[in-house]
C-alpha cells in the first residue's frame, strides 16, 4: 500500500504546485456527521464554496460528485450510519469533504475511515444502487483515491475538475 497511493494521486497532482504554494487559488473543508442527511450539506458546503470561487456555473456537476462521494464514505465506510437522529459533535464525525481550487483544475476529495478501495464495476441500470463511481467517472476528468499514511487510517477518494479557461 506504501507507494501505491502516491501513485494513485499522480493525475491530480502533475503539474500542479504542491498544496502549499501561492498557485492554490483556493481550499475549503468540512467535517460531516455519520447521517445520510449529510450529503444535504455537503451539496449545501459546495454551493457555497463555489459561489464564493466564483464557479457557480460548475455547482450541477461538482455537487453530483460529491454526493455520490460522500453518500459512498457514508454507506460503505461508516458502519451504523443513521438516516436521521441528533446532530453528531465535531469529534464524531468520520467523514470529510476537502475541495480545493487552483487556476486550471478543482479537485474534491472525501476522506473516511475505511483502507478498503473503492470498487468501481460495471454499472447495473436495472438496480436501484450501484452507479455512483460510474457517475463520478462520467462527470470528471479523473478519480481515484489512496489510503491514508501516518497516524491516521482509512482512505481519500478524490475527483478532478478541469476549469474552463477565463474569457
Amino acid at each position: 500500500m506504501g507507494t501505491e497511493g502516491s501513485t494513485m494521486l499522480e493525475p491530480v497532482w502533475l503539474g500542479l504546485p504542491s498544496i502549499d504554494a501561492p498557485g492554490v487559488a483556493g481550499s475549503a473543508s468540512c467535517s460531516l456527521p455519520t447521517r445520510f442527511e449529510a450529503v444535504q450539506g455537503a451539496r449545501r458546503f459546495t454551493g457555497a464554496t463555489l459561489a464564493q470561487w466564483e464557479l457557480p456555473e460548475m455547482f450541477d456537476e461538482v455537487a453530483l460528485v460529491v454526493s455520490e462521494l460522500v453518500t459512498n464514505a457514508l454507506r460503505h465506510a461508516c458502519p451504523g450510519v443513521r438516516a436521521d437522529g441528533p446532530p453528531g459533535t465535531e469529534a464524531e464525525a468520520q467523514v470529510r469533504l476537502h475541495l480545493m481550487r487552483w487556476r486550471s483544475r478543482l479537485v474534491c476529495a472525501v476522506r473516511d475511515p475505511s483502507e478498503r478501495s473503492p470498487v468501481a464495476g460495471e454499472a447495473d441500470f436495472s438496480q436501484e444502487s450501484g452507479r455512483g463511481l460510474y457517475l463520478v467517472e462520467s462527470f470528471t476528468d479523473d478519480w481515484g483515491w489512496h489510503p491514508l499514511a501516518g497516524t491516521l487510517r482509512g482512505k481519500v477518494v478524490w475527483a478532478l475538475f478541469l476549469l474552463p479557461r477565463p474569457r
